[in-house]
């Protein structure tokens, strides 16, 4: 079995189960104003495996399985990939951590984060593969939808109205991207040369 469906399973059982176990989804779940002790960041890492609703969980698996299992093939190491996606959930949790340090209210939860990574990790090394959006039949350049990704979840992040974590979707999204590059550096050149000869 691959990685990707191994990580889908874990989290839809830990996620179904924190579904009717509010203490199992309290005590994952991302709460800054609790994490006052390092015994508490283990919720960095926990609250990528636990999910709002069923809405919420398919969503996600259904994003990680189209992309994570190409990105694990590509990769060709499941050490690689696993510490990308774990990484990733753990890296984007931080700026909205930082950021709601002191808000009682706040609570975050979803693997947003770490899907977010494995997508732009894809992007990043076929920029101009053609990606659609769920529901939509139009399929646009995945660097044109990487930009319009990042704007909107920028503007949502600014406006602050709904209940989407858009801090951890921008963080997870940069950091794959940033992997991408941190483990073969020399790829860098050639994705410049990709975003200038469209193909």
């Amino acid at each position: 079995m691959s990685i990707t469906l191994i990580v889908i399973a874990i989290t839809a059982l830990v996620s179904i189960a924190a579904f009717n176990n509010t203490s199992l989804l309290n005590k994952l779940i991302l709460y800054p104003r609790q994490m006052n002790s390092p015994e508490e960041y283990y919720r960095f890492l926990t609250s990528g495996f636990i999910h709002a609703d069923w809405n919420h969980l398919i969503f996600n698996m259904y994003a990680l399985y189209m992309f994570g299992s190409q990105m694990e093939d590509f990769i060709g190491s499941p050490f690689l990939y696993i510490v990308l996606y774990l990484s990733a959930i753990i890296i984007s949790s931080i700026p909205p951590f930082i950021k709601n340090r002191n808000n009682s209210y706040y609570r975050s939860l979803g693997a947003s984060g770490g899907v977010s990574a494995i997508v732009f990790f894809s992007i990043y090394y076929f920029p101009w593969s053609r990606m659609g959006i769920i529901f939509i039949p139009i399929h646009i350049p995945s660097i044109i939808f990487a930009v319009l990704y990042l704007m909107y979840s920028y503007f949502m992040s600014k406006r602050g109205t709904d209940n989407i974590g858009h801090d951890a979707h921008i963080s997870g999204a940069l950091y794959g991207m940033l992997f991408a590059l941190l483990i073969d550096p020399t790829h860098g050149q050639s994705f410049l040369f990709q975003l200038t000869h469209p193909s």
